[in-house]
């Protein structure tokens, strides 16, 4: 199943890292499909965590946990686990030498932060939040 996308979120992120580098997830494998529905279902948590400031969005295209506790730093981890599925996903799929994961990455940082809402923890990126 070719360009099937889960969720305006992940339509946005994928479309926003297409026009950026030209390119896209190829191939809609049952993994990359579980991997977007997981961020899906974790959606609403994740953005009410950001809303609290106990997580934030780091510069390297990850959340970062921003407090000690288990559940977020569990939720973070899941959260995280599945973005770098989809960038290592879009690197392989369109033939790019792992070292453009670098690249993916910060393109969708760069996503992230834009559509940040206000109050939310974004990283720059120099480091700072």
């Amino acid at each position: 199943m070719k360009r099937l996308l889960t969720g305006s979120i992940m339509l946005c992120l994928l479309a926003t890292v297409a026009f950026a580098q030209a390119y896209d997830i190829k191939e809609m494998t049952p993994a990359v499909k579980a991997a977007l529905e997981s961020r899906k279902s974790r959606f609403s948590e994740l953005r009410a965590l950001k809303s609290q400031g106990v997580v934030g969005e780091n510069n390297r295209g990850y959340v970062q946990a921003l407090s000690d506790g288990a559940e977020v730093k569990a939720l973070v981890n899941a959260e995280n686990k599945d973005r770098k599925f989809v960038y290592e996903a879009i690197v392989e799929q369109n033939g790019l030498d792992a070292s453009a994961l670098t690249t993916v990455e910060k393109v969708f940082a760069r996503v992230q932060r834009d559509k940040a809402a206000a109050g939310d923890k974004v990283q720059d990126e120099n480091g700072g939040w």
